[in-house]
């Protein structure tokens, strides 16, 4: 009898349920997903930005932001030049003056003269078809660790040709210029300093020298130099001249000095300049020129001194206190255009090759 009773009441229950009573119950009328657009920057390995200036940016536009990096900074230019068919990004950013010649003759970057421009000095703008747009700049020179001198009782090298004496024997280390991008500003530094006719004795002589070779700014720094957060044993290393900084701002301990420091001699360091431009075959044309333009907006500009270590193309933007007070600005860093860096850089690079590492 309870089970009878039980399954009357489940059938009430079911039918209850199964049938509608009363005002029909407001269903949804499905609604397609609205997709957000996306816009790709395509770089190198090294860029970096705030995330909060991603979601500024994605609000502003409505669109999503996907940053896709690419390996080092020619790796990365190799790949677009390759891919300029199909291409795998709206915006490129990365390309440096030692690569300048090789993107412009790739014929791969729409021209636009982004507004952003009128506040950027002339010297910096290297392209009058505005294909490719500066963003920032830094400068490639010589650092050394302050405590090894200082108990070596030895004094710093103040030229390049210092580094080849015999009391400086087995201290440099250097990227090699064929995959590293500050190694190859240092190769071009020494071929502006030494001309044609000179730099591979230079090289010769850092060799018979025990100059170490690394592959990357990675390894040469953190592996293989001893100061401040480098782990290694050489005390002279290929940097930037704002890496003193980077090392008093990312210390545990608070800091009055840098435990490193920079080494410029005239015309011994390199002012390497990056470079943004619109890939022709954009799938987001309009969203690549606003992105373009929000890379060079004041926000981004000084976004740039704590996120790549480098200065804003903008000389406007403010910086951070860290750079005003322990980033050097080399007085006269090397001149050398990059119509001749195109001209030169692949010979340079077998020949630095040969001589350095065979």
């Amino acid at each position: 009898m309870r089970t009878w009773i039980s399954l009357a009441l489940l059938v009430a229950l079911l039918v209850a349920c199964a049938v509608p009573t009363g005002s029909p119950l407001p269903t949804a009328t499905p609604r397609p997903a609205v997709e957000r657009p996306v816009v790709t920057l395509m770089t190198h390995d090294s860029f970096a930005v705030s995330e909060s200036l991603v979601q500024q940016f994605e609000a502003e536009t409505g669109a999503t932001w996907k940053i896709l990096k690419a390996g080092d900074a020619g790796s990365a230019l190799n790949q677009a030049i390759l891919s300029k068919d199909n291409p795998l990004a709206d915006v490129f950013f990365g390309v440096d003056n030692t690569f300048f010649g090789r993107a412009i003759a790739a014929d791969i970057f729409e021209p636009y003269e982004a507004p952003g421009l009128a506040e950027i000095p002339d010297e910096l703008e290297l392209d009058p078809e505005h294909r490719l747009l500066p963003v920032d700049f830094g400068y490639v020179c010589l650092n050394y660790d302050k405590a090894y001198f200082a108990e070596k009782g030895l004094a710093v090298p103040q030229t390049l040709e210092d580094l080849t004496k015999p009391e400086y024997k087995g201290l440099l280390v250097v990227e090699n210029p064929a995959t590293s991008s500050p190694g190859l500003s240092f190769l071009i530094t020494t071929v502006a300093y030494f001309g044609e006719e000179g730099y591979l004795d230079f090289w010769r002589k850092l060799r018979e020298n025990d100059v170490y070779v690394t592959d990357g700014w990675e390894d040469a720094y953190y592996g293989q130099f001893s100061g401040g957060s480098g782990e290694g044993t050489r005390p002279l290393v290929v940097s930037y001249a704002t890496s003193p900084a980077a090392e008093v701002y990312f210390s545990e301990q608070p800091l009055d000095e840098s435990p490193t420091g920079n080494i410029l001699p005239e015309g011994g360091s390199f002012r390497q300049i990056e470079f943004v431009g619109i890939l022709k075959g954009a799938k987001q044309p309009e969203l690549a020129r606003k992105l373009v333009d929000f890379m060079l907006s004041r926000a981004f500009q000084e976004d740039i001194p704590l996120q790549m270590w480098v200065y804003p193309a903008n000389p406007n933007a403010a910086l951070p206190e860290v750079f005003t007070k322990f980033a050097q600005v080399p007085a006269a860093p090397a001149q050398i255009s990059p119509a001749a860096i195109d001209a030169g850089r692949e010979k340079w690079i077998e020949a630095w090759t040969t001589t350095v590492l065979r």
